[in-house]
């Protein structure tokens, strides 16, 4: 049995192999996460195309993979990794995380927080200037939070600005931005009143959600971050050129507060989402960094060149439970017994990921000292057995002679591909279920998935901060992120519990009792979590790359 299972495993990657190699200059494959195409943030997007071919520029030059056009580098708009891993190093917030991944001075050179925990006192630095020479001002703030909650901007982040008093009310059509209470004390002084204390509030704001906008250049120019020409940062880098769908190429900063920190003189984007072409480039020295295809993850991953980290993120697949059969919970749990995760890690995804048998991914350290999920545990199992009686179970319940077809809808990849083809396997073999795939271009996937018109689909989550409730708070009610059609008065409690509890203790068994909700529930089935495996080339080193957070090249260096 065991040499049939692993023998379609093969097969499958062969498949995937093989489309691969037929597309490899096609648009085709997602950008998985930011600059070295590892997988995407909050959501991941995909369909670049390369340059024709890589300029060479008079100084020193990092040349990166982006695997995409970014969605928009206006900070409320790109909620994906494409748009915010380039435009972490364009510009800056408050906060920046340092070298230890830790919340540290940005444009704030120090802040002060009230004794109850609900204001913070920021206090920007006098150099700190926007690419075009304007000081950086505490209004640039309040104008870029109040864009980003703006009904009418319709940022699919604003939810992480609800921390604010009045943010949600404002965001939500119920109140106004007069009471978003952000206040420009004076020039270099901002003060933010929450409405409840948030311990990880410093690490919230490294978020590119949270960066300003030079508020004098968007009121005469509204789409200024759409073209090189009229874009101003105040970041390590600024974009020099833009060249849609092909390259971007930042240049260094002069105007940076921190200029003298920065080694790069250049660092130049591709745009090329299929692994294996990006790591052709890589081997012709057309790329300073690169992903390792899965197929050559057994050959690679131990070599001298490569990076491996931690990341905080999440690979799964919802149900749409609006839709026939899944409205049905035993179905949903049947279909997750039928899955083999281990398999799909080792033989599929590769790189040294681990399966996932819970939501939130390793690396959050609960009060006692231990990480939430070993302390949560496994909250699901590979048990085909019980996932059949629990399948005859569901459709006794529906009244189901037989299951109706079901559609597994992924976006464009070859990985994503043969995690799906794998999936479809397993399904038939353990369930004795005909599963059809379909896969969509990214921009029309995500619109679907978020109008409730997929059935059964892929998914990708990466911390937009480092607390456990970041993931949880997705699945609430009114979430964005929900995309499931899964309402529940008791499971948005235990999320705004989470949120609100000063008691960290109480606190995380809240989130704790809310992740063993969704399993019980299984509106999501996770699959494995995510790592980062980089390939670097010789005198490449500097480069940050967060657990959570995004991909930092501020202290990158490259030997010359």
């Amino acid at each position: 049995m065991k040499e049939r299972k692993l023998l379609w495993i093969l097969l499958v990657m062969l498949t995937a192999l093989f489309l691969a190699a037929c597309t490899a200059n096609e648009d085709a494959g997602e950008p998985q996460e930011g600059t070295d195409t590892e997988e995407g943030n909050g959501e991941d997007g995909e369909d670049g195309e390369a340059a024709e071919e890589t300029p060479d520029l008079d100084g020193k030059t990092l040349y990166i993979n982006n695997g995409q056009e970014p969605a928009s580098f206006d900070p409320s708009i790109g909620f994906d990794q494409v748009s915010w891993d380039p435009l972490n190093n364009l510009m800056e917030g408050l906060t920046r995380l340092d070298e230890n991944s830790v919340a540290a001075e940005g444009v704030a050179e120090s802040w002060d927080i009230s004794e109850d925990g609900l204001t913070y006192t920021f206090h920007l630095r006098e150099d700190a200037k926007w690419s075009n020479g304007d000081p950086v001002v505490a209004e640039d703030f309040v104008f870029a939070w109040k864009h980003m909650l703006d009904p009418e901007t319709a940022s699919q982040a604003a939810f992480l600005a609800y921390y604010i008093e009045g943010g949600e009310e404002y965001n939500s059509g119920e109140g106004s931005a007069d009471d978003v209470n952000v206040t420009a004390v004076d020039d270099k002084t901002l003060e933010v009143v929450l409405i409840q204390p948030t311990g990880f509030f410093l690490d919230l704001l490294t978020n590119p959600a949270f960066f300003p906008i030079n508020h004098q250049v968007a009121e005469e120019t509204p789409d200024w971050y759409a073209e090189a020409d009229t874009f101003v940062a105040n970041g390590p880098f600024m974009l020099e050129s833009w060249e849609h769908d092909s390259e971007m190429i930042f240049a260094k900063n002069p105007e940076y507060w921190d200029a003298d920190a920065v080694n790069l003189d250049y660092v130049h984007f591709s745009m090329v989402n299929n692994t294996n072409s990006q790591y052709q480039m890589f081997q012709t020295g057309e790329l300073d960094t690169a992903s390792i295809p899965p197929e050559m993850s057994d050959e690679l991953i131990d070599g001298d060149d490569v990076f491996i980290g931690e990341s905080g993120g999440l690979e799964f697949y919802r149900f749409n439970l609006t839709e026939e059969p899944f409205q049905n919970k035993k179905i949903r749990q049947a279909f997750s017994y039928a899955i083999n995760r281990d398999d799909i890690a080792e033989y599929v995804v590769k790189q040294g990921v681990e399966p996932a048998y819970g939501f939130v991914s390793p690396g959050f350290t609960a009060p006692d000292g231990k990480d939430f999920r070993e302390e949560n545990g496994d909250l699901l199992s590979f048990d085909p057995e019980l996932g059949k009686q629990l399948l005859e179970e569901g459709m006794q319940e529906e009244g189901y002679d037989e299951l109706p077809p079901v559609v597994l809808t992924y976006s464009t990849s070859d990985v994503n591909q043969a995690v799906a083809e794998t999936m479809q396997n397993m399904l038939s073999e353990n369930l004795g279920i005909d599963v059809t795939l379909e896969n969509q271009e990214w921009n029309v996937f995500s619109e679907a998935q978020q109008n409730l018109e997929l059935q059964f689909s892929r998914s990708s989550f990466l911390n937009d901060y480092a607390d456990p409730v970041n993931f949880l708070e997705s699945f609430t009610t009114n979430s964005y992120m929900n995309r499931t059609g899964f309402e529940s008065a008791e499971y948005d409690e235990l999320i705004q519990k989470s949120k609100s509890e000063t008691d960290e203790e109480q606190r995380y068994e809240y989130m704790y009792e809310a992740e063993r909700m969704l399993a019980e529930e299984m509106i999501a089935m996770p699959i494995r979590y995510y790592n980062v495996v980089v390939l670097e080339a010789d005198g490449v080193e500097g480069i940050l790359r967060h657990p959570v957070g995004y991909f930092d090249l501020k202290y990158a260096d490259k030997a010359e």
